[in-house]
């Protein structure tokens, strides 16, 4: 091109130009490896909770590989070890929600008596005839025996085959990564060029500090948030504490938000069981522990750990939700710092090294 047909465009339109493009390639590509994982959720939900199992549990394998334990063998104790843990845990909730839930259902058409009476003769004067007949058949279905849920049961009999083969591949999945994941990832690796390998290979250890980093703080937090929700749950008198204290457990693995969604079940279920003053003062012990949380916890164990700004971890949440729903949420937090490690490594290599002092004369 001569300077005359140069000239011809001014040069803020040929750089806007040059980044327009390049940024619509990189947005498409990006764009179809989402839905490409969207497309393969079933299988790729399942092996990113395993590499957060990985990351969790990595450390005890390599204590027993140091301690002259078969490197195979260590990863099958793990392995089997947690599921055990896991499933008993299940047990006792499910032995705790079936000696329990019969009288919480009571409890629940109860209330839902007490509200209509409260919205017919209190200040609202409502009565309307339709949501009168909605709240009964609501309390119907509540109130309905067990041969009616077991009735319904063949309607989730395809979500419950897509979750024992999530479980199967993300048990598998872990057993893998803790046996043979360095040399997985040395396989992957020697993909790229080999003139980018290095840093590859550098950008995949920060990814994974981070990730350990992230999971380790989080579990911490989660403990906390649990202990705390359910040793409040259990001095008020709420029913299905360990119920609670489990959920609080998984839910604070979203940060910010998920332990005080998940704590506002414990308020839910405290309302109904045993009414407003209860259900009040279980949100406030809902709220200290949120506090705890948020001015503790989280600058002391996550704050230099995973350096992520409170305004990036929200958007990742609503791009997690609006992917992969809750699963989705779940994971984009730690997907966001493993991103920042990676970048705030790239940068720290691109930048030219500092001058050397000069030698004394």
């Amino acid at each position: 091109m001569n300077v005359a047909e140069r000239l011809k465009f001014p040069v803020g339109i040929e750089i806007a130009t040059a980044w327009s493009w390049r940024l619509l390639v990189i947005g498409a590509a990006g764009g179809a490896f989402v839905w490409l994982l969207g497309y393969f959720s079933e299988l790729t939900i399942p092996v990113a909770i395993a590499l957060l199992a990985t990351a969790l549990v990595m450390p005890a394998v390599d204590f027993l590989d140091r301690h002259r334990v078969p490197r195979v063998l260590a990863a099958a104790i793990i392995v089997i070890g947690g599921f055990a843990v896991i499933v008993g845990l299940l047990a006792l909730i499910g032995q705790q929600m079936a000696t329990q839930f019969t009288d919480l259902r009571v409890a629940i058409v109860d209330g839902i008596s007490k509200v209509q009476d409260w919205a017919r003769t209190g200040p609202l004067g409502f009565s309307g005839a339709q949501a009168e007949s909605f709240i009964d058949r609501g309390k119907e279905a509540i109130g309905s025996s067990d041969s009616a849920i077991v009735a319904q049961a063949g309607s989730i009999g395809a979500g419950l085959a897509h979750f024992l083969a999530g479980l199967f591949i993300a048990l598998f999945s872990t057993f893998f990564f803790l046996y043979e994941g360095a040399r997985m990832w040395g396989w992957l690796v020697r993909l790229f060029p080999r003139a980018s390998r290095e840093r590859v290979d550098s950008s995949g250890e920060t990814a994974w500090r981070s990730l350990t980093a992230f999971v380790r703080a989080t579990v911490i937090v989660a403990l906390v948030d649990a202990f705390g929700i359910a040793v409040s749950a259990w001095v008020l008198g709420v029913p299905l504490t360990l119920a609670i204290g489990v959920l609080v457990f998984f839910g604070a693995f979203v940060p910010i938000i998920g332990a005080f969604v998940s704590g506002l079940v414990a308020v839910l279920v405290a309302l109904v069981a045993q009414g407003p003053w209860t259900a009040l003062f279980m949100l406030l012990a809902v709220v200290v522990v949120q506090q705890l949380e948020a001015h503790v916890l989280q600058p002391f164990v996550l704050g230099h750990l995973v350096a992520v700004h409170p305004l990036a971890i929200i958007l990742a949440i609503a791009a997690g939700i609006t992917a992969g729903g809750i699963v989705g949420a779940l994971i984009a937090v730690p997907l966001a710092a493993c991103i920042n490690g990676v970048v705030r490594h790239l940068a720290q290599l691109s930048q030219p090294p500092l001058p050397l002092d000069p030698p004394p004369a």
